[in-house]
């Protein structure tokens, strides 16, 4: 897991985490916390293992990110979703978001950004629709 931790010492809490993990038959990456300038290269060097992985045979060609735990992106943050979502179709992977939130939530709607995602209410949803 790839984590930035705001100040605090051992019982800091994390800013960022991005957790992947094989979830039957799809590749999950859960995230939790700020996705910003900051932290958005933990969540691309995680997207590219996640459709590396994916897109092996044997494996079905689906990336959920579970956005349960998100409280916060910034356009640096969308821009990576963004990018691999192109990357993805270039593979013939697809990438779903599951339960977008609050603000996060916003900014895809102001955006236009959920147009071009499939975007399910929460993880089980995405992971049927595999």
């Amino acid at each position: 897991m790839s984590r930035k931790v705001v100040a605090g010492g051992a019982d800091a809490i994390p800013r960022f985490a991005v957790e992947l993990r094989p979830v039957g038959p799809a590749t999950v990456l859960a995230l939790t916390g700020e996705l910003d300038h900051d932290t958005a290269p933990a969540l691309r060097e995680r997207l590219a293992q996640a459709l590396a992985r994916a897109g092996r045979p044997g494996h079905t060609p689906t990336v959920v990110v579970d956005c349960a735990g998100l409280l916060f992106c910034d356009s640096t943050g969308l821009n990576v979703l963004l990018t691999a979502r192109l990357q993805a179709d270039e593979q013939g992977i697809s990438i779903r978001l599951a339960a977008l939130r609050g603000h996060v939530v916003r900014m895809f709607d102001i955006t236009g950004a959920g147009t071009v995602f499939s975007i399910h209410p929460d993880l089980d949803d995405a992971l049927a629709a595999v």
